[in-house]
């Protein structure tokens, strides 16, 4: 097992990079020559309901904090980056979040459930249509990734997304955070948010195959209910392999890995600079 430090996980913003440690969260933005911090003492659920600290649990926990957080901070580094000011009120998160949960529920619920008819005159055994199901859920994902990722400012989104993720590896590996010592490193990452959703993907498959194949009605509310579960499994799996070295680890992580060749891209030394301040805002 690698040796266990806090762990620290992030995602880009817009001109910038957001972390998050077990006591802080920091965002850190370019704007011009200028690095633009913002730094709040975390106040997790975590503190209130220790219960909530248990395995499964936490994953259902950190999934709806990053989903707050991340559209907060992104509204932020935009009012930073394009010298506007966007305040989100609670109502605007609430929102946004619906928005954001129902666009994946009707990209990667819904309409894989539509498209499996297509099989169901030919396959009559429950577990190969889920397993079909499954494997047209992550085609679609794959599209999704692919698509947006041709596009030019997701290209720089993704430049800053490689800068934390080599800014979090100096940090595990305990050199010193320069630009120089960060460069070393590789834009991938096992404990990414890339890597995650891909084995939401993977764990439904596995999970849903125990449901049969009901009416599409339900199919489509059991997927939906069961998403928790789903998201809290995973969760414990992306933990294990950013703390692991072992081969069940880098097997698990490994398709993950390669979808993140997608959406990191190399950046340049003052993107790196910025992650390196919003990590060291943290620690």
């Amino acid at each position: 097992m690698k040796p266990v430090k806090p762990s620290i996980g992030g995602q880009a913003v817009i001109e910038g990079v957001m972390m998050r440690g077990p006591q802080y969260t920091a965002i850190a933005v370019r704007k011009g020559k200028d690095i633009v911090v913002k730094r709040e003492e975390n106040q997790s659920l975590q503190n209130r309901y220790p219960f909530l600290r248990l395995p499964v649990m936490r994953g259902v926990l950190a999934l709806f904090e990053m989903l707050v957080i991340g559209i907060s901070a992104l509204s932020y580094s935009a009012s930073i980056a394009e010298e506007e000011e966007y305040k989100l009120t609670p109502k605007d998160i609430a929102f946004s979040i619906i928005i954001a949960v129902g666009f994946a529920i009707a990209l990667f619920i819904v309409l894989p459930t539509f498209l499996i008819r297509f099989f169901e005159n030919n396959v009559k055994n429950p577990i190969l249509l889920n397993l079909i199901e499954g494997i047209i859920r992550i085609i679609i994902f794959f599209l999704y990734i692919f698509s947006i990722s041709i596009m030019r400012d997701i290209r720089r989104f993704f430049e800053y997304h490689g800068a934390e993720h080599m800014a979090v590896h100096c940090y595990e590996n305990g050199d010193p955070l320069t630009v120089e010592n960060a460069k070393k490193y590789k834009t991938l990452h096992p404990r990414c948010g890339t890597s995650f959703l891909l084995i939401v993907m993977i764990v439904s498959i596995l999970l849903f195959s125990f449901l049969g194949w009901p009416g599409i009605l339900l199919r489509i509310l059991s997927r939906i209910i069961l998403l928790p579960l789903v998201a809290g499994i995973s969760y414990e799996l992306i933990r294990f392999t950013g703390r692991s070295d072992s081969k069940i680890a880098k097997i698990i992580s490994a398709p993950g890995m390669w979808l993140q060749l997608l959406t990191t891209r190399k950046p340049d030394d003052s993107q790196i600079e910025v992650a390196l301040e919003a990590l060291k805002s943290v620690i």
